[in-house]
């Protein structure tokens, strides 16, 4: 087996190509896994985990990478990040304000995507279309711009009466299912939502909920040899060393030809990357 790195995982970073580009962060170096796609290819776990934060040594990993005082003490651990409606930057409670102004505080994108099926979901302007990417998204279209998290949230909710908000992670993984028409899909849901989102402009003012009218949908294609007929999901905690036939890459899955494994999950394990193919 070759070495291809070794180190503390990070989520994998994406770049928007044809199709999406990937590279594996292993400590100080990142590894390109669009080349290995048809390789043989291992994760061996090193048995310790270091906080992505403070690089502290942890037992257990907490929010996908975080040592627990990190987890208790920092706000982008707080349970406002997953329940954005529930920010309460306003009220002076805020874990570190500096961190929720620069990223809660600012504009965020209330979007329509289709992953395992239709689905709305929030994200920091900046953030796209890397949240699409990360979700496992074929098709995204913008809806609104939103002033702040907390108002992005509220209206996501408003939303999700109608349509949901998760993803079927799954099901996602087993294929990139039929194309929809978003620009309909988001024409009918902001019709059965219309009281609600004019009630909330009215709340918070037309200038912090602004709806996207001209907004471009974004098609995006995964770097995948074959969908998986059942998914199974590999565990690091159980079984160390994984792998097999790199068939794709989908959100932060890869898909060997025995079982995937979700990197984000994975932050902060030492980890080194093997192929059997000499490089």
């Amino acid at each position: 087996m070759s070495v291809l790195g070794s180190g503390g995982v990070r989520k994998m970073r994406a770049v928007l190509d044809e199709p999406v580009s990937y590279a594996l962060p292993l400590g100080d170096s990142e590894v390109p896994m669009n080349p290995l796609l048809g390789q043989v290819v291992h994760l061996a776990f090193a048995g310790e985990i270091r906080c992505i934060y403070c690089d502290r040594k942890t037992s257990k990993s907490f929010n996908q990478g975080y040592c627990y005082p990190c987890f208790k003490r920092l706000a982008r651990c707080d349970s406002c990040i997953v329940s954005p409606e529930k920010c309460h930057f306003h009220e002076g409670t805020c874990r570190e304000p500096e961190w929720g102004l620069a990223n809660c505080m600012i504009d965020h994108i209330v979007y329509l995507s289709h992953t395992s099926g239709l689905k709305v979901g929030i994200t920091r302007g900046t953030q796209v279309p890397t949240r699409w990417i990360d979700q496992g998204a074929t098709q995204a279209l913008p809806l609104f711009r939103v002033d702040s998290r907390l108002h992005s949230g509220l209206l996501e909710v408003a939303l999700a009466r109608e349509i949901g908000d998760r993803t079927q992670w799954q099901a996602m993984l087993k294929g990139d299912g039929e194309p929809r028409d978003l620009h309909e899909a988001a024409a009918a849901l902001l019709a059965r939502c219309a009281d609600e989102v004019t009630a909330l402009q009215q709340e918070h003012g037309l200038q912090a909920l602004s709806r996207l009218e001209d907004a471009e949908e974004t098609t995006i294609r995964y770097p995948v040899l074959e969908y998986p007929v059942k998914v199974k999901s590999f565990n690091l905690d159980k079984t160390p060393r994984v792998g097999g036939t790199l068939l794709g890459i989908k959100g932060q899955y890869l898909v060997f030809d025995g079982g995937v494994i979700n990197m984000r999950k994975y932050g902060g394990y030492q980890l080194t990357l093997e192929t059997a193919t000499e490089v």
